[in-house]
């Protein structure tokens, strides 16, 4: 049987595979353009992301809006997701018991949108997707070929906002995003943000 969105989204939304359903005001399933060619996927949503069911929706977010603009990228042109679909309390790194939870559903989206790219904003979402003993200090902005996908880590916006000394190795790392972006793929047109 061939997967829905539909089908996907409301069995995510149903979900009770780890305790973070205890917890959770909304499941927060993903946003951007289920067409869309790169793919973003962060670690798990915070407090905004579990008021409004979006992810990166509250300042790191914003951040990631502008810096997806700097390379003439918006939410049009991408999908956004999460390794685990709900809070983990106190905004805490998830767990691997929750993590295992949730990938099936992330596997799925991935299925369904087929991205030539997908980026990993944050060591943990590297860890789960590209290497295990994956080090974002060191690893960020290389890219990976896995399983028919271009993959690339930078730092998460929130871990930017914390600390603004990172920003311009993220600004090379989103020039390197840009460029594979013009190299690979054909239906996503980059807009000149000026």
């Amino acid at each position: 049987m061939e997967d829905s969105w539909e089908v996907l989204a409301r069995e995510c939304q149903g979900c009770r595979e780890c305790a973070l359903c205890q917890t959770r005001k909304n499941v927060v399933f993903g946003v951007g353009n289920p067409a869309a060619e790169i793919m973003l996927v962060g670690e798990g949503p915070g407090a905004n992301e579990d008021e409004q069911g979006i992810p990166f929706v509250g300042r790191a977010g914003q951040f990631l809006d502008d810096m997806l603009a700097i390379i003439g990228l918006d939410r049009t042109k991408v999908y956004i997701a999460n390794i685990v679909k709900c809070r983990p309390p106190g905004n805490r790194d998830p767990l691997n018991v929750e993590q295992d939870a949730c990938i099936g559903y992330l596997r799925r989206q991935m299925a369904l949108i087929r991205p030539k790219i997908l980026i990993c904003l944050g060591r943990i979402a590297a860890m789960r997707l590209i290497n295990d003993k994956f080090r974002i200090t060191k690893e960020h902005g290389i890219w990976h070929d896995i399983d028919g996908m271009r993959m690339m880590a930078m730092y998460h916006p929130s871990a930017l906002l914390r600390d603004p000394s990172k920003r311009p190795e993220t600004f090379n790392d989103l020039k390197e995003l840009q460029r594979e972006v013009g190299r690979i793929c054909e239906r996503t047109e980059l807009t000149r943000p000026w």
